[in-house]
């Protein structure tokens, strides 16, 4: 086997990190492999060594430190996406019927749900705007403000 340059040392490594991210998705080894495939450039210029390892370790911290966290930002979703019921909680309602601890009706976003008061003493009359607080199977829990 032949020798190996370090630029092509510095290729390889920056080739396997970068195919390492696949694994972690936390835009770390893909930092460090590009800082290499920076080295591995610096080194087929003809840099020392140590010249390869100073521009590594810039590119490195300098992606990590600097473009790492603008590109999380960037492709960060939102940490939980409420859907179907879970969507529902929070928002307002109509009662289309009294509402009290044992039933009654209310319309959310133009769908008529069984309810049921969060609140056992209250008593919602028809018209009142109330909040749904929790979806228990078919029935929607709804509170109004006193």
């Amino acid at each position: 086997m032949g020798y190996m340059t370090p630029a092509l040392l510095w290729l390889i490594a920056g080739v396997l990190l970068i195919a390492a991210e696949v694994l972690s998705g936390e835009f770390v080894l893909v930092m460090l492999g590009a800082a290499a495939l920076g080295a591995a450039g610096s080194s087929a210029l003809g840099a020392p060594l140590p010249v390869d390892a100073v521009v590594f370790a810039v590119l490195g911290l300098g992606l990590i430190f600097v473009a790492r966290p603008a590109l999380k930002r960037r492709l960060q979703l939102p940490h939980e996406l409420k859907t179907n019921v879970d969507a529902l909680v929070g928002k307002h309602a109509l009662v289309e019927s009294t509402v009290d601890a044992h039933g009654g009706q209310v319309r959310i976003e133009g769908a008529l749900w069984s309810a049921r008061a969060f609140d056992e003493t209250q008593v919602i009359e028809a018209g009142q705007t109330v909040t749904v607080m929790e979806i228990a199977g078919a029935t929607a829990v709804v509170w109004a403000e006193p």
